[in-house]
């Protein structure tokens, strides 16, 4: 027989709060471009979790002990001090590393490092809210960044969260459901965890998988497998967002060459005007 927590655990995840379907997603804004003063930035929201990116140009790696045929990425996963309350500091910190080399390991197999051999490019990321898959997010937005900054990619990088309780899988979760999913239930070997999913949709390869908890070989073989269909669908909504945003900056830019032109005839005509002396 179940416990009385586990079964607790499991009706407070049936019932998700938002009303969503167990395998439906959050809504997804992303907005390209939004920090003027670097090379690339992105911003996303999937509920109420806000994410923001930025990417600079690539530096020369200096006090290097030799040549580098490949480039390198830094990545920094930072929560903005009001992103979130209920973490302490030393567990906030721990997890900000950890996070950031997941971050980096998920995006390197799509950067194209050979095109700037001895160079870095540094990658920010900053949690302005944390309401779930906030890791998720985060790589999401830095591949949209990598991409505004123009830097040599082979695809662009979705990534999944899932969390596991029971026969029970729930897609994109809040920070609430994490915290269930994640609660360990005494005297009862019931599979419960979280897993996160990187992958290059476009090659059907996976470039970061990542998990805690308690889970069955089987059960997290067959999650993941589900997790590779569900980026597929967050691949076509980036790529739809990246078109976008290209066919925006193109029309800005005939527009503004436009202006100029008639500027410039108009400087013209006003020349020829003026009387001669």
């Amino acid at each position: 027989m179940p416990s009385v927590q586990a079964t607790s655990i499991k009706e407070q995840l049936r019932n998700r709060e938002d009303g969503r379907k167990h395998d439906e997603f959050r809504k997804m804004s992303i907005k390209l471009g939004v920090v003027t003063q670097v090379k690339g930035s992105a911003y996303i929201e999937m509920g109420d979790t806000k994410v923001i990116c930025s990417v600079h140009p690539p530096r020369e790696i200096h006090n290097k002990v030799s040549f580098s045929p490949e480039g390198e990425l830094f990545v920094e996963f930072k929560y903005a001090l009001f992103a979130t309350t209920d973490k302490r500091d030393a567990q906030l910190e721990k997890e900000e590393q950890n996070y950031s080399s997941i971050m980096k390991r998920a995006l390197e197999p799509a950067v194209c490092r050979n095109e700037f051999p001895n160079f870095q490019i540094d990658i920010y990321v900053r949690v302005l809210d944390d309401n779930g898959s906030a890791l998720a997010a985060a790589i999401i937005a830095a591949s949209l960044a990598l991409a505004n900054a123009s830097v040599p990619m082979k695809g662009i990088v979705t990534a999944v969260t899932a969390g596991i309780h029971d026969d029970l899988v729930l897609y994109d979760l809040t920070v609430e459901e994490e915290k269930l999913c994640s609660t360990k239930v005494s005297k009862e070997n019931l599979d419960r965890g979280i897993i996160m999913q990187a992958m290059l949709s476009q090659y059907n390869q996976i470039t970061e998988p990542f998990y805690s908890g308690n889970l069955d070989c089987d059960v997290l073989c067959d999650t993941m497998e589900a997790l590779q269909k569900a980026s597929e669908n967050i691949h076509l909504l980036l790529q739809e967002t990246l078109l976008k945003y290209v066919n925006k900056t193109l029309e800005q830019d005939r527009e503004s060459k436009s202006v100029n032109k008639k500027l410039e005839a108009m400087d013209v005509n006003n020349t020829e005007k003026e009387p001669k002396k």
